[in-house]
């Protein structure tokens, strides 16, 4: 009788216990983890990117695949080396937000007056929009230049980086302005009206005539026949560098400096 009675009780007990848990009265289930598929995508996919993506391509690398597409696409580049000096100093002032226009112009000292020693590159579609003669300092050389200044009055001419900017009409027409960048080396540009304009003596015709083309006070003087398109090309915030293979200037240029580079 005491076996059926404390039976009973737990009968009723667990019957209590089951009407007070409802949830008991449930199967249990594994818990799920959500993950969606445009979740699951995106961590595959970035597995895949992080398992595919290339090393970063170091900057000489960089800059010869950049000649290789110019030459292929053009019949007259400028040297390998000035154009490797070159884009040095355009990525850094692209990378500092200093550029509005994305043209590089490259003119090589190393070569003679009578030679086409500038050229202005597009940036975009990797064309070469002018390649013509230009003049330098008559301080700075004969057909050949040799000496370069920063200081006024020198009628030298001056290496390194610019920026163009804005544009004039002066004494030989529609003229541009430019910004020296580097200190000590062109930063005196402004003050000393070292601008572009179009020259007579700054053409093929008088390189013939008299072996080499005229000089200016400092000014990269080029053809009339081009001046104003090459001007309006170029303005307003590109690059513009004067190249010629000076130890020195390599040495303590703002965008080069060999000794530390």
């Amino acid at each position: 009788m005491k076996k059926k009675i404390v039976l009973l009780s737990v009968l009723f007990t667990a019957f209590v216990c089951l009407s007070a848990n409802p949830y008991k009265a449930e199967k249990y289930k594994e818990p799920k983890i959500l993950i969606s598929h445009e979740s699951d995508h995106s961590l595959k996919s970035f597995a895949l990117s992080e398992e595919n993506e290339e090393p970063e391509i170091p900057l000489e690398e960089k800059i010869n695949k950049l000649y290789r597409k110019f030459e292929t696409l053009n019949t007259s580049m400028p040297s390998r080396v000035s154009f490797q000096y070159a884009m040095r100093g355009y990525y850094d002032l692209e990378e500092k937000g200093k550029l509005k226009n994305k043209i590089l112009t490259i003119v090589d000292f190393s070569l003679a007056s009578t030679e086409k020693r500038m050229w202005v590159l597009d940036m975009n579609d990797y064309s070469v929009l002018f390649n013509t003669v230009v003049a330098h300092g008559r301080g700075t050389g004969g057909n050949f230049a040799k000496n370069f200044s920063n200081v006024a009055n020198s009628h030298k001419s001056s290496l390194g980086f610019y920026l163009t900017a804005e544009t004039y009409i002066g004494k030989h027409g529609l003229s541009l302005r430019m910004d020296g960048l580097e200190k000590d080396i062109n930063d005196n540009a402004r003050s000393r009206y070292i601008v572009i304009h179009g020259a007579d003596y700054a053409t093929p015709g008088f390189a013939k005539r008299i072996g080499r083309l005229g000089r200016s006070y400092g000014c990269p003087s080029v053809p009339p026949k081009f001046s104003k398109k090459i001007i309006n090309t170029i303005k307003e915030k590109s690059v513009f560098f004067i190249y010629y293979p000076s130890q020195k200037y390599l040495e303590t240029s703002t965008f080069l400096n060999t000794k530390t580079a």
